[in-house]
């Protein structure tokens, strides 16, 4: 792999940050893939959080990480859910524009460049791109209570977005690390970036199966969070006064 990074220990214009937790077989493939859609492109990394795996994904990826001199993994010592490792790897990125995406291969990396290009083109004004999947392979319980989870949440935060549930998403670093952290912030940062002030923009991204294992994530352990959490949004963008302009007197 090359064209990583500009220069040995340069500073990447780009960090790509993959929450996983049990995904051993789908580590290889999707840094290949992700990989393929940027090397030429912008000097990148690529941060794994590995959040408390109990199965081989750790090892993979140091193993991988001896032939990919841009590749980083933070482990968390037990699981702490995907917002926290989401988190954890903006907070070590050290590129200005974080694109994130999640790491059992349903999220195709070709989308990342539009993502990013976005950003870029958005001249300050655009904190969020967000992509919105199409033809997803979830299975049909899933799709309706994503369904009803999304149409919950555009009522109550008028966040004028349809899926953001979708892994794929580019920000800036700067925004994201600016905003009230809770676990379950990944679901709700366009009515968060909203609040700020910013645009968000979206692309059209198709949905995939996953590679292999299975979901991590379910829907009864956290409905009643999800419903607190949309409370607290709603509170949150309620409270929201806008900034004063402040000038020095002397």
């Amino acid at each position: 792999m090359t064209d990583h990074l500009s220069s040995a220990g340069a500073v990447p214009a780009v960090s790509i940050v993959v929450p996983v937790r049990n995904e051993a077989g789908n580590v290889a493939p999707l840094i290949a893939e992700i990989a393929a859609a940027l090397d030429g492109r912008w000097a990148y990394e690529i941060v794994y959080v590995n959040d408390g795996s109990t199965d081989a994904t750790g090892e993979r990826l140091a193993e991988l990480m001896k032939t990919n001199p841009n590749l980083r993994q933070l482990k968390h010592a037990q699981s702490a859910g995907q917002s926290s490792a989401i988190r954890s790897g903006v907070r070590a990125a050290r590129g200005a524009i974080v694109a994130t995406l999640d790491g059992d291969g349903q999220n195709n990396p070709a989308f990342i460049p539009q993502l990013i290009e976005a950003i870029e083109k958005g001249n300050g004004r655009i904190g969020l791109v967000a992509g919105q999947r199409l033809g997803r392979k979830d299975t049909g319980f899933k799709k309706l209570q994503s369904r009803v989870a999304n149409g919950v949440r555009r009522r109550v935060l008028s966040d004028g977005t349809r899926d953001t549930g979708c892994g794929l998403k580019a920000f800036r670093r700067d925004v994201f690390l600016s905003l009230p952290y809770f676990d379950g912030l990944h679901r709700f940062l366009p009515a968060l970036v909203r609040r700020e002030g910013y645009e968000i923009a979206y692309v059209d991204v198709t949905d995939r199966p996953r590679h292999s294992g299975v979901s991590n994530y379910g829907f009864f352990d956290r409905l009643w969070v999800g419903i607190m959490d949309l409370c607290g949004v709603w509170w949150l963008i309620r409270r929201k006064r806008s900034t004063p302009v402040v000038t020095e007197v002397k």
